[in-house]
């Protein structure tokens, strides 16, 4: 789960394919390092020279034909959360931090997780004629890993259990708009099952709105026009999904709170009594929902009456695709096993000299709906190859001045469990964590992307031109010819690459969203059809991915060189010049929404002055920030706090857990970030009294984030 993960396609510019294919036919030296002259100056160093030496003794050291045997090691069985399989993966990966020299520990957390008994969806005709049962078992021609009788059968996590038949109904995506329009129609969903297609939003959010229109239970499949054959051949063939692959997946209402269901904002410690749980339903569905390949949900399309869809609503199958209701009838049933079950984070631990208490933290989740080679173990494989790279310079007698912690979290798949756990119970000392640097999908291919904070958008940018790329150059160089943007910057305009929001689906939401420590995300992309499905094996990886292991190589070097970088720093390298620009911009877009639907009592003129008075200082800190004189350690805890004042102790609207003011996922995407979110879900509302008490929160916040950074000298 990541908020990049493709849940249609990864678009790749035709440059980048054409290079990967003819690394697939070159076998490159494994380990080799292409020549990268160290940059003499980077932002936040008075002296950078001594660093490039410890970078480059660094880059010297991850490899990729080691990369590649953890992959194939952490892939051989699958392992969902709190299996023995699982387990067996926190063991491989705590043997691997210790073997570096990592104070290493396996952390658990006893949390709400359901596992199917019976999961099962029937569909008859008018007359009562089998039109299909299912789920069907994912296979294809000479698959190596798919009869594994452990492979879980398709279920969502966090779904409902139930026994009920009714009418279909399909929903396209399953957008709020998308609901809307059937509504216009005088669609009924009462008792109805909901059929939708994945994309365009998070799975959970397509169940939450399907439950609060009153379907009786949803199904989810995949379209081939999404990620099948209408992108390209389907495996074994080809990267994309074949007939019968599915897509797993939690249904949890991540945007509500993610992490154990009974603790929002507790931590789900073994020792934690029962009395201190609350009930599950707080982020849960109550109505079943069961993921299905397109194998199975054609007869179903293919029956079904009704208007003939809207515009934008037809897949790729070959028919004409119809609303219903009519002409099928679906029995589904879904008995899940709700237990608290044990999850295992391993975390590993490098104390810092100067500053022990500014945590660099940078992890990846181990955890997988069976495989999960691409998702997420190819991350977990470049963050031992990065971990590799630390260990060799702990041996040279190198420490970091602020204290690194990887961390391999469990339970990620069901709601970014493992995560939210460790972060809720250790909330005070992460309010000194210089960042959180996540790596989920590392490589389903050659493309990098990355989505950062503002802040921290140059950061990522400067560690990837240190790192060479596979293709020549380096990664920044490759990255920034496939995707560029006007980013202006202190001192003129610059094209640079592209760097995202982040929103979320991936484990830097209850760090930067929760209790506000900097973060950033990265990733490889390319044509990914087989996300959480059997066929996410080393067999598809291997064929399709990287088959030489030099993406999972260049991935582990620009993760490790983000925490070797912000550990050794003198300054923290923080742009709230950036950070400003794009605040006020939001404010701006905001007020134009607030003018379209004509909610003229909306005043936003507080909070653009109070953002005009955070850029005001953040260009004052900038200058000081580039001089690295004078008390280095109070103006990194000014330039820290900075962050945390843009958190609200009150939270978002009808889901507090999520407190940051500029960025949350949207309660209708689920993945995509919200600018603003308490104003501009307000908007979306026609909510006018809510903007604006939405506004003075974030005017409050933007006034407090000012007068910490206007502290800086």
């Amino acid at each position: 789960m990541t908020v990049r993960k493709p849940l249609a396609s990864v678009l790749v510019s035709a440059l980048i394919p054409a290079a990967a294919a003819l690394i697939a036919a070159t076998p490159l030296p494994l380990g080799g390092q292409s020549a990268v002259a160290a940059p003499q100056t980077v932002f936040g160093y008075t002296d950078f020279s001594k660093q490039a030496q410890i970078e480059q003794r660094f880059l010297a050291v991850p490899d990729a034909k080691l990369a590649g045997e953890h992959l194939k090691t952490l892939t051989a069985e699958p392992h969902l959360a709190s299996t023995p399989e699982d387990r067996k993966t926190a063991e491989y990966v705590a043997e691997k931090f210790r073997a570096a020299g990592l104070e290493t520990e396996i952390v658990p957390y006893r949390v709400l997780l359901n596992q199917p008994k019976v999961v099962r969806v029937e569909a008859f005709d008018a007359a009562g004629k089998p039109l299909m049962s299912g789920p069907t078992r994912e296979h294809v021609p000479g698959d190596p890993y798919q009869d594994d009788p452990r492979v879980v059968m398709p279920f969502n996590g966090s779904s409902g259990s139930g026994d009920v038949t009714g009418e279909v109904v399909y929903a396209n995506y399953g957008r709020l708009e998308d609901f809307d329009q059937l509504a216009a129609q005088h669609v009924d969903l009462h008792g109805k099952i909901v059929l939708v297609r994945y994309g365009a939003n998070f799975r959970g959010v397509k169940v939450y709105i399907a439950q609060q229109r009153g379907a009786a239970a949803v199904l989810i499949y995949s379209d081939p026009q999404d990620d099948g054959y209408y992108k390209g051949d389907a495996y074994p063939n080809g990267p994309w999904r074949p007939d019968s692959g599915v897509q797993r997946g939690s249904v949890q209402f991540l945007f509500k709170y993610p992490g154990d269901p009974e603790t929002p904002g507790v931590a789900s410690t073994p020792d934690l009594p029962d009395a201190a749980r609350v009930s599950a339903g707080g982020n849960q569905p109550h109505i079943p929902s069961i993921p299905i390949s397109y194998k199975d949900a054609a007869p179903i399309l293919q029956a079904l009456k009704g208007g003939g869809v809207p515009q934008g609503w037809q897949g790729a199958l070959p028919f004409r695709y119809h609303e219903g209701p009519g002409g099928v009838k679906v029995h589904v049933v879904s008995e899940q096993d709700y237990q608290r079950r044990t999850i295992w984070d391993v975390i590993g631990t490098v104390k810092g000299t100067e500053y022990p208490d500014a945590w660099v933290v940078a992890g990846n989740h181990r955890d997988a709906w069976v495989y999960g080679a691409v998702d997420p173990n190819s991350g977990t494989a470049s963050m031992l190859e990065a971990v590799h790279g630390v260990g060799t310079l702990l041996k040279q007698g190198w420490r970091p001045k602020r204290t690194i912690i990887f961390a391999s979290w469990d339970a990620e798949e069901e709601g970014l469990i493992g995560s939210t756990e460790w972060v809720e119970q250790h909330a005070d000392a992460l309010k000194n964590a210089a960042i959180y640097i996540n790596v989920d999908v590392a490589v389903s291919g050659p493309e990098f992307s990355a989505a950062t904070v503002p802040s921290l958008k140059q950061f990522i940018r400067e560690v990837t031109q240190s790192v060479p790329s596979p293709l020549g150059g380096t990664v920044y160089e490759v990255w920034r010819n496939a995707h560029l943007e006007g980013e202006h910057r202190p001192g003129g305009a610059e094209t640079q690459a592209r760097v995202g929001d982040l929103g979320s689906g991936s484990d830097y939401t209850p760090f930067l969203q929760h209790v506000g420590v900097p973060s950033t995300d990265i990733g490889s992309e390319g044509s990914y059809g087989v996300y959480h499905s059997v066929f996410d094996n080393y067999a598809w990886f291997t064929e399709n991915a990287d088959p030489h292991f030099v993406y999972l190589q260049q991935m582990a070097r620009v993760f490790g060189l983000e925490a070797l970088r912000m550990a050794d720093t003198d300054v923290l390298p923080y742009d709230y010049v950036t950070y400003a620009r794009q605040i006020a911009e939001y404010l701006e877009a905001a007020k134009r929404k607030a003018g379209d639907a004509k909610l003229r009592s909306v005043d936003f003129a507080a909070a653009q002055a109070a953002a005009a008075r955070f850029a005001a200082a953040a260009e004052k800190a900038h200058r000081i920030e580039a001089a690295g004189a004078g008390d280095l350690a109070k103006l990194n805890q000014t330039l820290r706090q900075t962050e945390t004042a843009l958190i609200t102790e009150a939270g978002l609207p009808n889901r507090p857990w999520y407190r940051h003011t500029i960025y949350a996922p949207g309660e209708f995407t689920g993945y995509a970030a919200v600018v603003i979110p308490g104003v501009n879900e307000a908007l979306d509302a026609k909510d006018g009294s809510r903007a604006a008490q939405q506004l003075t929160v974030l005017t409050e916040a933007l006034n407090r984030a000012a007068d910490v950074l206007s502290r800086a000298e």
